[in-house]
């Protein structure tokens, strides 16, 4: 490789970080450049593009499989590229953000992967995205510690063997990383994200036995995988390393994308390794795409719709049949109750229903799950034991008895389930106190005993938009309405700044997480992505 040129890359608006440095090289920056100049008029192509679809559907309310694309599905001959030894056993994997401290939890979990996130799980500081980086780049060289400043614990990685593969996630393609633009416009964050870990860290992780391993959030199209997979080519010949080094696993997280299951392992077939069935964004997506649809489309209570609600039923079911007919890894959802330390009831309840969550996804056909805290591990890991045993996987179990038609993924209304005034409050609540963490810098937020992420306040935030503009009367008679929702989020204002304190209250981005929450679900224009004004507020 020569050396490369100055980089034309700025850094803007950002206080110089302690070893930010060791991260924004001259090579690396010059590397991320190339990336931005190659590839960033087709991202911007294929985000026009999305706004074309969703007012296609719009339009008709509905979606199918792509006739253009019949031939790829009806070849039988073709498979996804035989998975990495790291990568073949997946059962269970740990997600969080890439702090010092969850870095080596992660890694030491007893998980097979940990998903360090980049995206919605983190909020995108400049700390958070530099420092993230510097912490992995530890982590592989085993330069890592942290020592809890209120409890003085210390935390060490455990020996080479025990430590968790990591699958790294960057940002989606709709956000910028305004901290580091070319000729004055913001580089993409999901090219930021992607190139300074690749740069700095694919040969390393080849010299561990393992490889540079990514999760692609947020895609809608076989398109965007495409777009991927020629960065995938692009990057390895650029640093020198063989073709198909790079895996990638793609959420499934988009109801577009759900049509293109297999189109999108296609495109990434020298690179795919696997597909994840995500659950608070899909329905997010659902909301979003069909928010003009009626009736017929309007979700109940987001914990009404768990993954046996018949519609999620199909999506699932399609997901394991798509993967394993292609050789590829289907991954489960998220279990993302958090323990307590102080309710054992508590914990003996969500323990069983997970438990029961992950008998079903192994009993299903996945070959992995998701979980959320280490004390879960255990609890998913003894479901998935019980199936697979010594097999690392169940992708010989190809589910030929699953037949998915196009309608079923989109039959909401199959559902008996309707929307709730609780659960008005419950949205208003979890959103104000997800975004007020958020503006703070914190991605992954514990509340009430849930691990939340970005996807939870999309949700939450969807849920209140389409239950006012559908009009719903909820069981206690009160209709949806903006002073409703108004009234609701006064309250808890109110009960939040009694819960924690005047002096806390004030120190908090309380007020302005609860205005940002009315303005993204009241009004008319619904924002494609709450993390878009959000980000405009954030601080660093």
């Amino acid at each position: 490789m020569s050396a490369p040129a100055p980089s034309p890359l700025a850094v803007v608006d950002a206080e110089p970080l302690p070893r930010q440095e060791e991260v924004l090289t001259e090579a690396a920056l010059a590397f991320v450049a190339e990336l931005h100049r190659r590839f960033t008029p087709r991202r911007d192509e294929l985000l026009a593009r999305r706004a074309e679809r969703r007012a296609e559907i719009a339009r008709t309310s509905t979606l199918d499989f792509l006739p253009e694309t019949a031939a790829i599905r009806a070849d039988d001959s073709w498979k996804v590229a035989p998975a990495p030894a790291a990568l073949n056993d997946r059962r269970v994997e740990i997600t969080g953000p890439t702090d010092r401290k969850m870095t080596i939890n992660a890694l030491n979990s007893g998980a097979r992967v940990w998903l360090a996130d980049f995206e919605d799980a983190s909020a995108p500081t400049w700390e958070n995205v530099i420092l993230g980086q510097v912490n992995l780049i530890d982590a592989y060289t085993r330069n890592i510690d942290f020592t809890d400043a209120r409890s003085g614990k210390s935390y060490a990685l455990k020996p080479a063997g025990e430590l968790a593969t990591v699958v790294m996630r960057p940002r989606g393609w709709h956000l910028e990383e305004r901290h580091l633009t070319f000729d004055g416009r913001p580089v993409p964050g999901a090219l930021v994200d992607f190139g300074l870990y690749f740069f700095h860290n694919a040969q390393r992780l080849i010299d561990l036995g393992k490889g540079p391993y990514f999760y692609l959030p947020k895609t809608e199209s076989h398109l965007e995988a495409r777009l991927w997979n020629d960065i995938f080519v692009f990057a390895q010949d650029y640093v020198g390393i063989p073709q198909g080094t790079v895996r990638a696993t793609v959420l499934i997280e988009t109801i577009t994308a759900a049509y293109e299951m297999e189109e999108i392992l296609y495109e990434l077939r020298d690179h795919a390794a696997g597909l994840n069935a995500g659950r608070w964004d899909y329905l997010f997506s659902i909301v979003k795409n069909f928010r003009d649809g009626g009736a017929k489309f309007v979700l109940p209570d987001r914990n009404a719709v768990t993954m046996t609600a018949p519609f999620m039923r199909a999506y699932t079911e399609l997901l394991v049949r798509t993967c394993h007919k292609r050789g590829a890894h289907a991954i489960g959802g998220m279990a993302a109750f958090i323990p307590s330390r102080k309710d054992a009831e508590v914990n003996k309840v969500a323990f069983e229903k997970v438990k029961a969550d992950k008998d079903r996804e192994a009993g299903d056909g996945f070959d992995g799950s998701w979980v959320a805290h280490p004390d879960l591990v255990p609890i998913a890991m003894a479901s998935f034991d019980a199936v697979l045993g010594e097999k690392p996987n169940q992708k010989d179990r190809l589910r030929e008895d699953v037949s998915v038609a196009p309608g079923e993924l989109i039959a909401i209304d199959s559902l008996d389930a309707r929307p709730t005034y609780e659960g008005l409050v419950s949205a208003v609540q979890v959103g104000i106190r997800y975004i007020e963490a958020w503006l703070r810098g914190l991605g992954a937020v514990a509340i009430f005993n849930l691990m939340e992420d970005a996807a939870t306040a999309e949700i939450s935030r969807s849920q209140i938009w389409q239950w006012i503009n559908a009009g719903v009367v909820f069981e206690n008679g009160r209709t949806a309405t903006p002073e409703l929702a108004r009234e609701v989020a006064a309250e808890e204002l109110a009960a939040i700044r009694a819960e924690i304190g005047e002096e806390a209250f004030a120190a908090g981005k309380w007020q302005q997480a609860h205005d940002l929450l009315l303005h993204v679900s009241l009004d008319a224009d619904y924002a494609d992505f709450l993390t878009l004004p959000a980000y405009e507020q954030l601080v660093g």
